[in-house]
């Protein structure tokens, strides 16, 4: 039961990564960090606001 599992999350996973370059995924991820970043610093000050 947990090999038939195992191996449907590899064929899931081998299908979902084939149009996707590791450098493309790497950059998004990045994009998304920095947009994260970007969220932060735009409270940097808001303790201070009260």
């Amino acid at each position: 039961m947990l090999n038939n599992a195992v191996l449907v999350a590899e064929e899931a996973a081998e299908h979902a990564a084939a149009g996707v370059p590791p450098i493309v995924f790497g950059i998004v991820a990045f994009g998304g960090f920095l947009a994260a970043l970007a969220a932060t610093y735009a409270f940097r000050n808001a303790h201070n606001k009260h």
